[in-house]
């Protein structure tokens, strides 16, 4: 029987829940151990039933279709078995107990870095002891991996889905070893590449790489949550999953498959200004626009802030963050929230470094000043540069574009351009002619008569946004 001591402490966890947190925890717990949850349920007999990882491997288990990865359940189940209860760590039994159960939700979902951490170590490794930078590698990779499997299974992707974003596989990845990058050794140094595989990090370590990552405890909220539909409704929950993944708009039944892959999309996302981080509405993919800069400046001009993104014909995908509409003038413009990132092969942002204000560019039809649309750097050495004479470009960094302290982005410095969207974050200006669903040539006479300045015909009369698409919120 349990001592007085324990007992305590699983009062003490089970406290740190709402009367309807812990229905909903003993709900689950219910469903997980096999039974009914009527007759013993609000007694002491409940403390009795246990989980087994064979049960939680079943194919009908709930966790094992909710988190959609084999290696997320065992994770889990080794998480709940670390709570130990005895005192003797040695003596943990293969069976979870209610206690422990409650123990890990609480600790998981209601604690800090340092309460959270014994019970990642065990997920991360079932040894005790430091692990290697490989298993914290897999680790992230099967949380990232469930995040988007359970989103899409509750329906919370908002419009994006596996049919028009690229394959999320190379996401996850990407974004496993952007996360994995933050880890600091103890003298605050990072190890990288294969260093990194090989390198032992003690518990202390990790505890910081929790505590500066808000991802790692975001995700585990998620899949805890959302995979098993637990505490997924109150209101604590959801800021973290409110803007986890933007609303997407204007890509509904058009067959473009976006250069973005969900992973991706939740990583630049976190890094623009919070108020413009619930929408994602597409205003010009070449795919669907052609390839002219003409069409590319009618569709992006007076849109308010924007994310530029592009493949090039090396297949590396990269772009920048416009904080502010972009304009057709000779002057740089944008402000110090402007940034660069990288997709594909590696996914990183790239901030602003103070060194000038070359924010973002954006020219046309002009015979003294460069034409094209830039970003960092300057003239002629954009850390982003799209020409005028559309399909070219360059990524001038050596050894950092001097803005943003970005690398080179392209596979080539000079590039030929594979593919380009633009998308609109946050809400469309009033200007923007959304109220009176007018195309941007009808709204905007300036750009109209640009076009036509340039001998460029008006190839977009043909290539009006479908009205419907305003409620494309899907």
């Amino acid at each position: 029987k349990m001592g007085n001591a324990e007992s305590n402490a699983y009062q003490n966890h089970l406290s740190r829940f709402l009367p309807e947190e812990q229905s909903d925890i003993d709900g689950i717990f219910d469903t997980l151990s096999g039974s009914s949850g009527s007759a013993g349920a609000k007694n002491g007999k409940a403390t009795k039933k246990t989980v087994t990882l064979a049960a939680l491997q079943a194919r009908q288990s709930i966790i094992h279709i909710y988190l959609g990865c084999k290696q997320m359940t065992v994770r889990l189940y080794n998480g709940m078995k670390s709570i130990d209860l005895t005192g003797k760590s040695s003596g943990l039994s293969e069976q979870i107990t209610k206690e422990q159960f409650v123990i890990f939700m609480s600790n998981l979902l209601k604690r800090n870095a340092d309460e959270k951490i014994t019970i990642i170590m065990r997920m991360i490794s079932k040894a005790e002891g430091p692990v290697k930078g490989k298993q914290i590698q897999e680790f992230t990779e099967d949380l990232i991996m469930s995040v988007v499997h359970v989103l899409s299974y509750r329906k919370e992707l908002k419009g994006w889905n596996f049919e028009n974003t690229r394959d999320s596989a190379s996401g996850v990845k990407a974004l496993a070893s952007q996360l994995l990058s933050e880890l600091k050794l103890a003298d605050g140094t990072k190890s990288v590449g294969p260093q990194l595989m090989e390198t032992n990090f003690h518990q202390s370590v990790i505890e910081d790489w929790v505590y500066r990552v808000p991802q790692i405890s975001i995700f585990l909220s998620v899949i805890i949550r959302q995979g098993l539909h637990v505490l997924h409704s109150l209101p604590d929950q959801t800021k973290d999953i409110l803007n986890l993944v933007p609303g997407c708009k204007g890509i509904k039944g058009r067959g473009l498959v976006s250069l973005f892959d969900i992973p991706s999309i939740m990583y630049i996302n976190s890094h623009l200004p919070a108020e413009l981080q619930h929408k994602w509405q597409l205003l010009f993919s070449s795919r669907l626009h052609g390839e002219s800069f003409s069409q590319l400046c009618g569709h992006i001009v007076n849109k308010g802030p924007c994310i530029v993104i592009l493949k090039d014909l090396d297949g590396y995908i990269f772009g920048g963050f416009a904080s502010h509409s972009w304009e057709v003038k000779p002057q740089f413009q944008g402000d110090n929230r402007c940034f660069l990132f990288s997709v594909f092969p590696s996914l990183a942002v790239y901030t602003y470094t103070g060194y000038n204000d070359h924010y973002m560019y954006l020219n046309h039809g002009q015979q003294t000043m460069p034409n094209g649309l830039g970003m960092g750097g300057q003239h002629g050495y954009f850390g982003l540069w799209i020409d005028s004479d559309y399909g070219k470009g360059h990524s001038k960094a050596k050894p950092r574009c001097t803005t943003y302290n970005s690398p080179q982005l392209s596979a080539k410095e000079d590039f030929t351009l594979d593919a380009m969207e633009v998308w609109a974050v946050g809400d469309l200006p009033e200007s923007a002619g959304t109220k009176s669903k007018k195309s941007i040539l009808d709204v905007d006479p300036e750009a109209q008569a640009l076009l036509e300045m340039t001998g460029k015909s008006r190839q977009s009369e043909g290539l009006r946004e479908p009205i419907e698409e305003d409620d494309d919120d899907d």
